[in-house]
């Protein structure tokens, strides 16, 4: 069986190795990993039961044919000359970063070109996450990655021009709705001094309880606000300030998504459209 590489063992690298060792997706000798410091991946790896580490990211293209890229994407141009001595087209790359485009590294590699964007969601097995194809990936590659990713994840197929509005709910939608609820446990405890420790179980409870709901399908998000919020009650009190403040809140999350996306992809292919093949 083919082995699979991992580049990366920061925060989001780390935890879909985790991941998919814990759902099973994977025997560990199936895997190989690396990082800049190599010491954070042996760190890793012993922690994980002693995965090999491969040192240098040559000798991992070596001994993987499936590549996952868990690197910054300003760290790409160094890691493609790095590793084209060893890349075949035979070779399957699996980019987890959105900046880049697929074209791109199709452009500077010859081998085929995916990327799926997870979500720290998936560390529990749930979520989804975000897969993009290029044009050399072939329906074996395809049916790969979905049945991988199937493990931890509900994988979702999109295009690029969809690639950001999907990452923002998906995959920065977990810190936006954690730093909404931390408002109202802030609040509630501001308010009332209950305490945080009480306003936080309160609420993690709430949230997980909801959760249920939408995956056991016993309300839809607009059912389940409909059926709290009976008419002339107190949670319709509640409701007011929200309705009167937070309509188009998001819509500006996005246009600042989007905004520093761009800048984001400009700089990259400046970037790397200078450094020498």
């Amino acid at each position: 069986m083919d082995k699979i590489g991992f580049i990366g063992t920061g925060s989001m690298g780390s935890i879909l190795i985790e991941a998919l060792l814990s759902a099973k997706a994977l025997s560990p000798s199936q895997m190989i990993i690396t990082n800049r410091t190599i010491e954070k991946a042996e760190q890793l790896a012993k922690r994980l039961g002693g995965l090999a580490v491969a040192h240098s990211n040559a000798d991992l293209a070596r001994e993987a044919s499936i590549i996952v890229l868990c690197v910054k994407p300003l760290e790409y141009s160094e890691l493609l000359a790095q590793l084209a001595p060893a890349l075949t087209e035979g070779h399957l790359f699996i980019t987890i970063t959105s900046p880049i485009k697929l074209e791109h590294l199709e452009s500077k590699v010859p081998c085929a070109i995916a990327r799926v964007v997870p979500s720290i969601t998936n560390a529990a097995q749930s979520g989804v996450s975000l897969c993009e194809y290029g044009s050399r990936v072939s329906e074996e590659q395809r049916h790969y990655i979905r049945n991988l990713f199937a493990h931890i994840s509900t994988p979702v197929e999109i295009s690029e021009p969809f690639l950001r509005i999907t990452s923002d709910i998906a995959s920065c939608g977990p810190a936006f709705l954690s730093y909404i609820l931390q408002q109202m446990i802030q609040d509630a405890v501001d308010e009332t001094n209950i305490s945080p420790e009480a306003a936080t179980y309160l609420t993690s409870q709430m949230l997980i309880g909801v959760a249920d709901l939408l995956r056991e399908e016993k309300f839809t998000l607009p059912s389940l606000q409909q059926r709290v919020c009976v008419p002339g009650g107190i949670t319709g009190e509640g409701l007011i300030p929200l309705q009167n403040k937070f309509p188009g809140i998001f819509r500006e999350v996005f246009q600042r998504t989007r905004a520093k996306f761009s800048e984001d992809q400009e700089l990259l292919d400046r970037y790397l459209n200078e450094q020498p093949q």
